[in-house]
């Protein structure tokens, strides 16, 4: 059984994806694509797809509940490195599960991180099988 965040997509498709234009590659090196991205305000850039409706992040490739893959994953913004899947640090993520649920998609549950007791973990990340989980939250590049 694989990440759930790689049959799933719907975050995706249900939030405005904003964050500091200096998360873009114009002002940080392997930053988020600018040519993917749309002035929100002076301070701000969106992805592009998620600014009105229906929301659709440029860069997901995913049919949602199915498959589902970030095309810039290394080069995400912020905001998304920041929403957690429910249960993934042992905990709900309010986010995710109304993302699911708008989607027609059951809130994912402690069983759904099963895959991870069979991957022999010895380190601290539960990607010893091969799986990419998305990262832990980090702090935005800029304030």
């Amino acid at each position: 059984m694989p990440h759930p965040c790689l049959s799933c997509g719907a975050c995706c498709a249900q939030y405005r994806v904003a964050f500091h234009w200096m998360e873009s590659d114009e002002a940080s090196e392997g930053g988020v694509p600018h040519a993917l991205t749309q002035r929100l305000d002076p301070h701000r850039l969106c992805m592009q797809g998620t600014y009105s409706d229906p929301i659709r992040c440029v860069a997901l490739d995913a049919r949602i509940g199915e498959y589902s893959r970030c095309t810039i994953h290394p080069n995400r913004p912020s905001v998304c490195r920041e929403v957690d899947a429910s249960w993934e640090y042992g905990q709900v993520s309010a986010q995710c599960d109304r993302a699911r649920a708008a989607h027609g998609l059951a809130p994912l549950t402690l069983a759904d991180w099963r895959w991870r007791d069979a991957a022999d973990n010895d380190g601290p990340q539960p990607d010893d099988n091969g799986n990419t989980p998305s990262s832990p939250p980090q702090p935005p590049i800029a304030a």
